[in-house]
Protein backbone atom coordinates (compact mmCIF):
# COMPACT_ATOMS: atom_id res chain seq x y z
CA UNK A 1 0.00 0.00 0.00
CA UNK A 2 1.68 3.38 -0.94
CA UNK A 3 0.51 6.48 0.86
CA UNK A 4 2.19 10.27 0.07
CA UNK A 5 3.87 12.30 2.51
CA UNK A 6 1.25 14.14 3.42
CA UNK A 7 -3.42 13.64 2.76
CA UNK A 8 -4.31 14.64 -0.90
CA UNK A 9 -5.15 17.68 0.80
CA UNK A 10 -7.58 19.67 3.64
CA UNK A 11 -10.90 17.84 1.35
CA UNK A 12 -9.26 14.75 2.28
CA UNK A 13 -7.81 15.64 5.76
CA UNK A 14 -11.57 16.38 6.95
CA UNK A 15 -13.72 14.25 4.62
CA UNK A 16 -17.28 13.89 6.39
CA UNK A 17 -16.29 10.71 8.62
CA UNK A 18 -13.15 9.53 10.52
CA UNK A 19 -12.35 6.61 8.43
CA UNK A 20 -8.39 5.76 7.34
CA UNK A 21 -6.78 3.25 5.70
CA UNK A 22 -6.50 0.30 8.36
CA UNK A 23 -2.86 -0.26 10.03
CA UNK A 24 -1.16 -3.23 8.82
CA UNK A 25 -0.12 -5.74 11.15
CA UNK A 26 3.23 -5.48 13.08
CA UNK A 27 4.09 -9.02 12.20
CA UNK A 28 3.38 -8.54 8.09
CA UNK A 29 6.00 -5.74 7.62
CA UNK A 30 8.62 -7.99 7.51
CA UNK A 31 11.67 -5.62 7.37
CA UNK A 32 11.72 -2.39 7.64
CA UNK A 33 13.58 0.84 5.94
CA UNK A 34 12.09 4.12 7.19
CA UNK A 35 12.96 7.41 5.54
CA UNK A 36 13.65 10.30 7.65
CA UNK A 37 15.46 8.00 9.77
CA UNK A 38 16.94 10.86 12.03
CA UNK A 39 14.01 12.63 12.65
CA UNK A 40 12.63 12.85 16.25
CA UNK A 41 9.44 10.73 14.76
CA UNK A 42 10.81 8.44 12.66
CA UNK A 43 13.26 7.43 14.92
CA UNK A 44 10.97 7.19 17.49
CA UNK A 45 9.46 4.64 15.63
CA UNK A 46 12.37 2.61 14.46
CA UNK A 47 13.05 2.24 17.92
CA UNK A 48 10.04 0.91 18.97
CA UNK A 49 10.18 -1.49 16.28
CA UNK A 50 14.01 -2.92 16.55
CA UNK A 51 12.66 -3.74 20.32
CA UNK A 52 9.66 -5.48 19.13
CA UNK A 53 11.33 -7.62 17.34
CA UNK A 54 11.65 -6.05 14.18
CA UNK A 55 14.40 -5.62 11.36
CA UNK A 56 15.39 -1.86 10.99
CA UNK A 57 17.13 0.02 8.59
CA UNK A 58 17.33 3.95 7.63
CA UNK A 59 18.40 6.78 5.53
CA UNK A 60 18.43 10.61 6.57
CA UNK A 61 19.97 13.52 4.95
CA UNK A 62 22.23 13.91 7.36
CA UNK A 63 24.26 12.15 9.64
CA UNK A 64 22.36 12.82 13.18
CA UNK A 65 23.23 11.29 16.63
CA UNK A 66 20.19 9.47 17.05
CA UNK A 67 20.89 7.04 14.21
CA UNK A 68 24.19 6.47 15.80
CA UNK A 69 22.57 4.91 18.41
CA UNK A 70 19.80 2.94 16.29
CA UNK A 71 22.93 1.58 14.66
CA UNK A 72 24.71 0.53 17.95
CA UNK A 73 21.23 -1.33 18.43
CA UNK A 74 21.16 -3.58 15.20
CA UNK A 75 19.92 -1.07 13.15
CA UNK A 76 21.15 -0.22 9.22
CA UNK A 77 22.18 3.11 8.99
CA UNK A 78 22.86 5.28 5.71
CA UNK A 79 23.87 8.76 4.94
CA UNK A 80 22.44 10.53 2.15
CA UNK A 81 19.55 9.18 0.25
CA UNK A 82 20.10 6.68 -3.07
CA UNK A 83 17.88 4.49 -4.56
CA UNK A 84 20.40 1.40 -4.50
CA UNK A 85 20.60 1.90 -0.42
CA UNK A 86 17.63 -0.36 -0.71
CA UNK A 87 19.82 -3.19 -2.46
CA UNK A 88 22.16 -2.04 0.55
CA UNK A 89 20.24 -2.69 3.03
CA UNK A 90 18.92 -6.11 1.49
CA UNK A 91 22.90 -7.27 1.04
CA UNK A 92 23.92 -5.96 4.79
CA UNK A 93 20.58 -8.45 6.18
CA UNK A 94 22.03 -11.72 3.97
CA UNK A 95 20.27 -10.87 1.06
CA UNK A 96 16.86 -10.47 2.56
CA UNK A 97 15.02 -7.56 1.06
CA UNK A 98 13.39 -4.72 2.42
CA UNK A 99 9.41 -5.50 2.58
CA UNK A 100 8.16 -2.05 3.63
CA UNK A 101 9.42 1.59 3.68
CA UNK A 102 8.10 3.91 5.92
CA UNK A 103 8.58 7.50 5.14
CA UNK A 104 8.82 10.91 7.01
CA UNK A 105 6.19 13.55 5.37
CA UNK A 106 9.10 15.33 4.17
CA UNK A 107 10.40 12.41 2.29
CA UNK A 108 8.13 11.12 -0.12
CA UNK A 109 7.20 11.30 -3.63
CA UNK A 110 10.75 12.41 -5.69
CA UNK A 111 12.88 10.90 -2.65
CA UNK A 112 15.07 8.12 -5.16
CA UNK A 113 14.62 5.53 -2.37
CA UNK A 114 10.65 6.08 -2.19
CA UNK A 115 10.41 6.48 -5.77
CA UNK A 116 12.40 3.17 -5.99
CA UNK A 117 10.36 1.39 -3.56
CA UNK A 118 7.17 2.36 -5.71
CA UNK A 119 8.80 1.11 -9.13
CA UNK A 120 9.44 -2.14 -7.12
CA UNK A 121 5.85 -2.64 -5.43
CA UNK A 122 7.23 -2.68 -2.24
CA UNK A 123 4.60 -1.03 -0.08
CA UNK A 124 5.19 2.54 1.22
CA UNK A 125 3.89 3.75 4.83
CA UNK A 126 3.60 7.73 5.98
CA UNK A 127 5.49 7.85 9.44
CA UNK A 128 1.99 7.85 11.30
CA UNK A 129 0.85 4.37 9.36
CA UNK A 130 3.87 3.22 10.90
CA UNK A 131 3.71 4.05 14.31
CA UNK A 132 -0.23 3.23 14.34
CA UNK A 133 1.15 -0.69 13.35
CA UNK A 134 3.30 -0.65 15.84
CA UNK A 135 0.40 0.58 18.33
CA UNK A 136 -1.39 -2.70 17.50
CA UNK A 137 -2.17 -4.64 20.28
CA UNK A 138 -2.28 -2.25 23.16
CA UNK A 139 -4.88 0.11 24.55
CA UNK A 140 -3.83 3.58 23.21
CA UNK A 141 -3.42 6.78 25.03
CA UNK A 142 -3.38 9.81 21.95
CA UNK A 143 -2.40 13.04 22.82
CA UNK A 144 -3.51 16.01 20.25
CA UNK A 145 -3.77 19.67 20.43
CA UNK A 146 -2.48 22.90 18.45
CA UNK A 147 -0.27 22.93 21.51
CA UNK A 148 1.09 20.95 24.32
CA UNK A 149 1.23 18.20 23.13
CA UNK A 150 4.74 16.89 23.59
CA UNK A 151 5.09 18.20 27.34
CA UNK A 152 1.66 16.29 28.13
CA UNK A 153 2.41 13.04 26.33
CA UNK A 154 5.93 13.34 28.04
CA UNK A 155 4.22 13.55 31.66
CA UNK A 156 2.17 10.52 30.58
CA UNK A 157 5.22 8.56 29.44
CA UNK A 158 6.87 9.27 32.73
CA UNK A 159 3.29 8.79 34.81
CA UNK A 160 2.80 5.75 33.87
CA UNK A 161 6.43 4.62 33.69
CA UNK A 162 6.79 5.68 37.46
CA UNK A 163 3.77 3.52 38.11
CA UNK A 164 4.74 0.79 37.16
CA UNK A 165 2.78 0.23 33.73
CA UNK A 166 5.68 -0.66 31.31
CA UNK A 167 3.86 1.49 28.77
CA UNK A 168 5.27 1.79 25.36
CA UNK A 169 5.52 5.63 24.24
CA UNK A 170 6.56 7.84 21.76
CA UNK A 171 6.90 11.53 22.14
CA UNK A 172 8.00 14.65 20.40
CA UNK A 173 10.93 14.94 22.44
CA UNK A 174 13.22 13.02 24.66
CA UNK A 175 11.73 12.84 28.36
CA UNK A 176 14.10 13.88 31.13
CA UNK A 177 14.38 10.99 33.33
CA UNK A 178 13.84 8.57 30.52
CA UNK A 179 16.61 9.36 28.66
CA UNK A 180 14.70 9.14 25.41
CA UNK A 181 11.07 9.65 23.40
CA UNK A 182 9.99 6.29 22.29
CA UNK A 183 10.40 2.79 24.09
CA UNK A 184 8.29 -0.82 23.87
CA UNK A 185 7.36 -2.07 26.93
CA UNK A 186 5.86 -4.85 28.26
CA UNK A 187 2.20 -3.12 29.61
CA UNK A 188 -0.68 -2.83 27.80
CA UNK A 189 -0.42 1.41 27.14
CA UNK A 190 1.37 2.91 24.50
CA UNK A 191 1.42 6.77 24.76
CA UNK A 192 1.58 8.38 21.54
CA UNK A 193 2.08 12.30 20.82
CA UNK A 194 -0.54 12.71 17.64
CA UNK A 195 0.41 15.46 15.10
CA UNK A 196 -2.59 17.36 13.69
CA UNK A 197 -0.12 19.04 11.44
CA UNK A 198 -1.25 17.05 8.21
CA UNK A 199 -4.56 15.40 8.81
CA UNK A 200 -2.45 12.37 10.03
CA UNK A 201 -3.84 11.80 13.43
CA UNK A 202 -6.55 10.01 12.26
CA UNK A 203 -4.87 7.03 11.52
CA UNK A 204 -4.53 6.24 14.80
CA UNK A 205 -7.39 4.37 17.60
CA UNK A 206 -6.99 5.43 20.52
CA UNK A 207 -8.90 4.18 23.74
CA UNK A 208 -8.02 7.14 25.37
CA UNK A 209 -7.60 11.07 23.85
CA UNK A 210 -6.37 14.04 25.30
CA UNK A 211 -6.81 17.12 23.37
CA UNK A 212 -5.33 20.08 25.39
CA UNK A 213 -6.80 22.87 22.89
CA UNK A 214 -7.74 23.78 19.11
CA UNK A 215 -6.92 26.76 17.35
CA UNK A 216 -6.31 27.52 14.09
CA UNK A 217 -2.72 26.55 12.66
CA UNK A 218 -1.41 24.44 9.81
CA UNK A 219 -3.39 26.64 8.02
CA UNK A 220 -0.72 25.89 5.02
CA UNK A 221 -2.42 22.48 4.96
CA UNK A 222 -5.99 23.29 6.05
CA UNK A 223 -6.79 26.54 4.68
CA UNK A 224 -9.59 27.54 7.11
CA UNK A 225 -10.26 27.10 10.69
CA UNK A 226 -12.71 25.79 10.30
CA UNK A 227 -11.33 22.56 8.40
CA UNK A 228 -9.25 22.62 11.76
CA UNK A 229 -11.77 22.11 14.10
CA UNK A 230 -13.04 19.41 11.72
CA UNK A 231 -10.44 17.35 11.77
CA UNK A 232 -10.77 16.99 15.66
CA UNK A 233 -14.30 16.48 15.88
CA UNK A 234 -13.23 13.35 13.20
CA UNK A 235 -10.30 12.52 15.85
CA UNK A 236 -12.81 12.07 18.88
CA UNK A 237 -15.14 9.98 17.09
CA UNK A 238 -12.50 7.32 16.46
CA UNK A 239 -12.69 6.69 20.00
CA UNK A 240 -15.19 3.77 20.89
CA UNK A 241 -18.22 4.72 22.84
CA UNK A 242 -16.97 2.98 26.11
CA UNK A 243 -13.74 5.18 25.19
CA UNK A 244 -12.55 8.65 26.73
CA UNK A 245 -12.33 12.24 25.28
CA UNK A 246 -10.25 14.24 27.90
CA UNK A 247 -10.55 18.07 26.70
CA UNK A 248 -9.04 21.32 28.50
CA UNK A 249 -12.30 23.32 29.13
CA UNK A 250 -10.25 26.43 29.77
CA UNK A 251 -10.21 26.59 25.80
CA UNK A 252 -12.38 27.31 24.31
CA UNK A 253 -12.19 25.05 20.75
CA UNK A 254 -11.06 22.32 23.19
CA UNK A 255 -14.53 22.99 25.50
CA UNK A 256 -16.64 23.40 22.39
CA UNK A 257 -15.20 20.39 21.35
CA UNK A 258 -16.18 18.69 23.99
CA UNK A 259 -19.76 20.28 24.01
CA UNK A 260 -20.00 18.58 20.74
CA UNK A 261 -18.97 15.26 20.92
CA UNK A 262 -21.35 15.23 24.23
CA UNK A 263 -24.36 16.42 22.31
CA UNK A 264 -23.50 13.44 19.75
CA UNK A 265 -23.40 11.09 22.36
CA UNK A 266 -27.16 12.38 23.42
CA UNK A 267 -28.35 11.87 20.27
CA UNK A 268 -27.50 8.44 19.96
CA UNK A 269 -24.76 8.37 17.43
CA UNK A 270 -21.08 6.44 18.22
CA UNK A 271 -19.18 8.48 20.29
CA UNK A 272 -16.88 8.50 23.45
CA UNK A 273 -17.49 9.27 26.94
CA UNK A 274 -16.02 13.11 28.18
CA UNK A 275 -13.86 13.83 30.87
CA UNK A 276 -12.61 18.05 31.03
CA UNK A 277 -10.34 19.46 33.24
CA UNK A 278 -9.77 23.39 33.80
CA UNK A 279 -9.19 25.89 36.42
CA UNK A 280 -12.74 27.27 36.96
CA UNK A 281 -14.41 25.77 39.73
CA UNK A 282 -17.81 26.73 39.04
CA UNK A 283 -17.97 25.39 35.56
CA UNK A 284 -18.43 21.79 36.94
CA UNK A 285 -15.38 20.06 35.67
CA UNK A 286 -14.15 16.80 36.24
CA UNK A 287 -10.78 17.81 37.62
CA UNK A 288 -10.13 21.53 38.65
CA UNK A 289 -7.16 23.23 39.62
CA UNK A 290 -8.05 24.46 42.96
CA UNK A 291 -4.51 25.97 43.89
CA UNK A 292 -0.83 26.70 42.72
CA UNK A 293 1.75 27.89 44.80
CA UNK A 294 5.37 28.34 43.32
CA UNK A 295 8.10 26.48 44.84
CA UNK A 296 11.61 26.36 44.27
CA UNK A 297 13.04 23.57 41.54
CA UNK A 298 16.12 22.70 39.92
CA UNK A 299 17.17 25.40 37.51
CA UNK A 300 14.49 27.32 38.69
CA UNK A 301 10.37 27.51 39.57
CA UNK A 302 8.00 25.03 39.76
CA UNK A 303 5.10 25.13 41.71
CA UNK A 304 2.87 22.79 44.10
CA UNK A 305 -0.82 22.35 42.72
CA UNK A 306 -4.36 21.42 44.56
CA UNK A 307 -6.36 19.85 41.98
CA UNK A 308 -9.92 18.89 42.95
CA UNK A 309 -12.26 15.92 41.66
CA UNK A 310 -15.83 16.24 41.13
CA UNK A 311 -16.66 14.10 44.27
CA UNK A 312 -14.83 16.82 46.40
CA UNK A 313 -11.43 14.93 47.10
CA UNK A 314 -8.17 16.72 46.54
CA UNK A 315 -4.83 15.61 45.29
CA UNK A 316 -1.17 17.34 45.32
CA UNK A 317 1.26 17.13 43.11
CA UNK A 318 4.80 19.23 43.77
CA UNK A 319 5.76 19.78 39.88
CA UNK A 320 9.05 20.64 38.90
CA UNK A 321 8.05 22.52 35.73
CA UNK A 322 6.20 26.00 35.96
CA UNK A 323 3.52 27.66 34.11
CA UNK A 324 -0.54 27.47 34.43
CA UNK A 325 -0.06 25.77 31.10
CA UNK A 326 2.01 22.79 32.87
CA UNK A 327 -0.81 23.07 36.01
CA UNK A 328 -3.30 22.00 33.10
CA UNK A 329 -1.22 19.85 31.10
CA UNK A 330 -0.85 17.72 34.43
CA UNK A 331 -4.57 17.48 35.11
CA UNK A 332 -5.12 16.13 31.76
CA UNK A 333 -2.40 13.49 32.51
CA UNK A 334 -4.20 13.10 36.01
CA UNK A 335 -7.85 12.69 34.78
CA UNK A 336 -6.24 10.51 31.82
CA UNK A 337 -4.00 8.19 34.00
CA UNK A 338 -7.71 8.07 36.12
CA UNK A 339 -9.42 6.59 32.84
CA UNK A 340 -6.64 4.49 32.36
CA UNK A 341 -6.82 2.26 36.10
CA UNK A 342 -4.35 4.53 37.72
CA UNK A 343 -4.88 5.61 41.31
CA UNK A 344 -4.72 9.55 41.58
CA UNK A 345 -1.78 8.93 44.14
CA UNK A 346 0.37 6.63 41.74
CA UNK A 347 -0.41 9.40 38.94
CA UNK A 348 0.83 12.53 41.26
CA UNK A 349 4.21 10.64 42.13
CA UNK A 350 4.51 9.89 38.76
CA UNK A 351 4.27 13.60 37.75
CA UNK A 352 6.28 14.91 40.32
CA UNK A 353 9.43 13.05 38.65
CA UNK A 354 8.76 14.74 35.32
CA UNK A 355 11.74 17.18 35.03
CA UNK A 356 11.01 18.31 31.24
CA UNK A 357 11.69 18.07 27.84
CA UNK A 358 14.41 19.08 25.29
CA UNK A 359 13.07 22.50 23.88
CA UNK A 360 9.84 22.77 26.01
CA UNK A 361 10.86 25.54 28.78
CA UNK A 362 14.13 23.82 28.95
CA UNK A 363 16.74 25.00 31.47
CA UNK A 364 20.05 26.00 29.08
CA UNK A 365 22.11 27.30 32.47
CA UNK A 366 23.24 30.50 33.82
CA UNK A 367 25.98 32.92 33.29
CA UNK A 368 26.41 36.10 35.56
CA UNK A 369 23.60 35.64 37.13
CA UNK A 370 21.02 35.48 34.47
CA UNK A 371 19.23 31.90 33.72
CA UNK A 372 18.68 30.54 29.87
CA UNK A 373 16.09 28.79 29.05
CA UNK A 374 14.87 27.62 25.55
CA UNK A 375 11.31 26.91 24.17
CA UNK A 376 10.05 25.96 20.65
CA UNK A 377 6.90 28.09 20.83
CA UNK A 378 5.92 28.99 17.38
CA UNK A 379 2.60 29.68 17.91
CA UNK A 380 1.10 32.98 19.88
CA UNK A 381 -0.72 30.94 22.17
CA UNK A 382 2.86 28.80 22.69
CA UNK A 383 5.06 32.31 23.45
CA UNK A 384 2.18 33.93 25.51
CA UNK A 385 2.68 31.10 28.02
CA UNK A 386 6.29 30.43 27.58
CA UNK A 387 6.55 33.77 28.59
CA UNK A 388 4.07 33.49 31.26
CA UNK A 389 6.17 30.68 32.83
CA UNK A 390 9.70 32.50 32.00
CA UNK A 391 7.69 35.57 34.16
CA UNK A 392 6.99 33.05 37.21
CA UNK A 393 10.44 32.08 37.00
CA UNK A 394 12.22 35.64 37.13
CA UNK A 395 10.05 36.70 40.26
CA UNK A 396 11.06 40.53 40.25
CA UNK A 397 13.63 40.86 37.54
CA UNK A 398 13.19 41.23 33.79
CA UNK A 399 12.20 38.70 30.77
CA UNK A 400 14.46 38.87 27.70
CA UNK A 401 13.35 37.47 24.41
CA UNK A 402 14.93 36.14 21.35
CA UNK A 403 12.39 35.06 18.76
CA UNK A 404 13.12 33.49 15.43
CA UNK A 405 9.03 33.39 13.47
CA UNK A 406 8.76 29.72 11.59
CA UNK A 407 7.18 29.69 8.48
CA UNK A 408 6.36 32.69 6.30
CA UNK A 409 2.99 31.30 5.97
CA UNK A 410 2.64 31.64 9.68
CA UNK A 411 4.66 34.67 10.04
CA UNK A 412 1.72 36.07 7.82
CA UNK A 413 -0.96 34.26 9.36
CA UNK A 414 -0.06 35.58 12.83
CA UNK A 415 2.12 38.60 12.54
CA UNK A 416 -0.48 40.87 14.87
CA UNK A 417 -0.86 37.87 17.47
CA UNK A 418 2.61 37.15 17.89
CA UNK A 419 3.49 40.79 18.58
CA UNK A 420 0.64 40.90 21.20
CA UNK A 421 2.23 37.33 22.93
CA UNK A 422 5.71 38.74 23.06
CA UNK A 423 4.68 42.37 24.36
CA UNK A 424 4.86 40.67 27.17
CA UNK A 425 8.46 40.59 27.53
CA UNK A 426 10.64 43.72 29.01
CA UNK A 427 12.80 42.94 25.57
CA UNK A 428 12.65 41.06 22.13
CA UNK A 429 14.84 40.40 19.82
CA UNK A 430 12.95 39.11 16.53
CA UNK A 431 15.36 37.23 14.18
CA UNK A 432 14.93 36.69 10.06
CA UNK A 433 12.03 34.06 9.29
CA UNK A 434 13.42 30.15 9.70
CA UNK A 435 11.22 28.74 6.48
CA UNK A 436 11.77 25.29 7.00
CA UNK A 437 9.84 23.88 3.86
CA UNK A 438 8.81 26.85 2.70
CA UNK A 439 9.79 29.49 -0.37
CA UNK A 440 9.73 33.28 0.31
CA UNK A 441 6.83 34.69 -0.09
CA UNK A 442 6.39 38.13 -1.44
CA UNK A 443 6.15 41.05 1.37
CA UNK A 444 6.32 38.32 4.14
CA UNK A 445 9.21 38.70 6.61
CA UNK A 446 9.92 39.31 10.46
CA UNK A 447 9.27 43.13 9.83
CA UNK A 448 5.43 42.13 10.42
CA UNK A 449 5.83 41.37 13.74
CA UNK A 450 8.12 44.17 15.06
CA UNK A 451 6.16 46.79 13.09
CA UNK A 452 3.21 45.64 16.11
CA UNK A 453 6.20 45.80 19.01
CA UNK A 454 6.83 49.32 18.36
CA UNK A 455 4.26 50.53 20.63
CA UNK A 456 4.11 48.14 23.02
CA UNK A 457 8.09 47.37 23.26
CA UNK A 458 10.22 50.47 21.63
CA UNK A 459 13.52 49.48 20.98
CA UNK A 460 12.22 46.05 19.16
CA UNK A 461 11.02 47.19 15.99
CA UNK A 462 14.37 46.62 14.47
CA UNK A 463 15.35 43.31 13.18
CA UNK A 464 18.36 42.18 14.12
CA UNK A 465 21.31 42.45 10.85
CA UNK A 466 22.05 38.57 12.27
CA UNK A 467 21.68 36.11 15.56
CA UNK A 468 25.26 37.09 17.09
CA UNK A 469 24.28 40.74 17.20
CA UNK A 470 20.54 40.12 18.85
CA UNK A 471 22.22 37.87 21.30
CA UNK A 472 25.26 40.72 22.13
CA UNK A 473 22.24 43.29 22.11
CA UNK A 474 19.99 41.07 24.81
CA UNK A 475 23.34 40.00 26.85
CA UNK A 476 23.77 44.16 27.09
CA UNK A 477 20.71 44.36 28.65
CA UNK A 478 20.54 41.40 30.96
CA UNK A 479 21.16 42.10 34.88
CA UNK A 480 21.49 39.26 37.33
CA UNK A 481 18.49 38.10 38.11
CA UNK A 482 17.11 38.25 34.53
CA UNK A 483 15.41 35.47 32.67
CA UNK A 484 16.56 35.21 28.68
CA UNK A 485 14.42 32.81 26.82
CA UNK A 486 15.07 31.77 23.26
CA UNK A 487 11.87 30.71 21.08
CA UNK A 488 11.08 29.21 17.84
CA UNK A 489 10.72 26.07 16.23
CA UNK A 490 14.12 26.51 14.09
CA UNK A 491 17.78 26.44 14.92
CA UNK A 492 17.04 29.30 17.56
CA UNK A 493 18.30 26.87 19.82
CA UNK A 494 21.67 27.35 19.20
CA UNK A 495 21.75 30.50 20.58
CA UNK A 496 21.46 29.38 23.78
CA UNK A 497 24.89 28.20 24.07
CA UNK A 498 26.09 31.36 22.75
CA UNK A 499 24.31 33.36 25.15
CA UNK A 500 25.67 31.79 27.85
CA UNK A 501 29.42 32.27 26.88
CA UNK A 502 28.98 35.79 26.15
CA UNK A 503 26.56 36.03 29.34
CA UNK A 504 30.46 34.04 31.01
CA UNK A 505 32.80 35.84 29.15
CA UNK A 506 30.90 39.34 29.99
CA UNK A 507 30.82 40.06 26.58
CA UNK A 508 28.49 43.25 25.78
CA UNK A 509 28.27 44.31 29.01
CA UNK A 510 28.75 47.34 30.74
Amino acid sequence: MTHPPYPAGPADATAPGPARAAAPALAALGRVHFLGLGGVGVSGIARIMQQQGIAVSGTDAKDLPVMRELEADGATVFVGYDAANLDRAAERAGGRPVDTVVASSIAGPGNPEYDAAVERGIPVLHRSQGLAAAMAGHHVLAVAGTHGKTTTSSMAAMTFTRAGADPTFAVGAAVAGLGTNARAGAGEWFIAEADESDGTLLNYRPRVAIVTNVEADHLDFYGTAEAVVRVFRDFALLLPPDGVLVACADDAGARELAAWVRRERAAGRPAPRVATYGSDPARGDDLVIADSVPVAAAGGTGQSVTYRWAGGRSTEVELAVPGRHNALNAAAVLLAAHHAGLEPEQAARGLEAFRGTARRFEFRGEGAGVRVYDDYAHHPTEVAAAIAAARSVAGGHRVHVLFQPHLFSRTRDFAEGFAQALSGADGVRVLPVYPAREEPIDGVDSSLITRHLRTALPGSERVPADAATAVAELVAAARPGDVVLTMGAGDVTAQGGAILTALGAGEGRP
